[in-house]
């Protein structure tokens, strides 16, 4: 049986799906969300949602039992969405789950904005990565910028892309974030 959600872009386990490389793939590897068409088939081994659907709760953060022996060593792990699993459940419940999505609406946008417009067939994981471990008003500010270097509009996506990746990293590096994966 395919386990469905309303919102596959934020997982029951507090990864960010519609900031995630497979979401954005074309063909059989492509990453429907947390939830979404034929999951079951993509990630028939997650032991998350028979536990949440147990429990009765739709995300792990508003169980007793979180974080539990499942959440032990994910920061590490090269996925980098787990980076900021257990950072973003905490702002969820802080600001309340509605406004989570907006927030991570607006940042699908702006990731689907790069993609269209930046990426020069390299940088689809650079683009998610960092649309997915800065802050919101931080990735706002690259687009904003971006879109005050009119001398961008005559360049190629290659050309382009370099300077998407430059804004990035500036900031990534003014706060101590690194935009790569996490290598064991």
């Amino acid at each position: 049986m395919d386990y469905r959600r309303e919102y596959p872009l934020f997982s029951a386990c507090g990864l960010n799906c519609g900031l995630c490389p497979r979401y954005y793939t074309d063909g059989d590897s492509k990453c429907p969300g947390c939830g979404g068409e034929n999951f079951s088939e993509k990630h028939c081994s997650c032991s998350i949602l028979p536990c949440i659907q147990r429990k009765g709760v739709e995300y792990c953060y508003l169980c007793d039992e979180y974080p539990c022996k499942k959440y032990d060593n994910w920061e590490r792990d090269s996925f980098i969405t787990h980076q900021n699993m257990m950072k973003d459940f905490e702002k969820a419940k802080r600001i309340g789950i509605e406004a989570y999505k907006e927030e991570l609406n607006e940042k699908v946008k702006m990731l689907e904005d790069l993609l269209a417009n930046y990426n020069d067939g390299r940088r689809k994981s650079f683009f998610c990565i960092a649309v997915n471990l800065l802050e919101l008003n931080e990735v706002k500010c690259v687009l904003e910028q971006l879109g005050r270097e009119t001398e961008l509009s005559g360049l190629m996506v290659k050309e382009k892309s370099v300077r998407a990746v430059a804004l990035f990293q500036a900031i990534a590096q003014e706060k101590n974030v690194v935009l790569k994966l996490n290598r064991k």
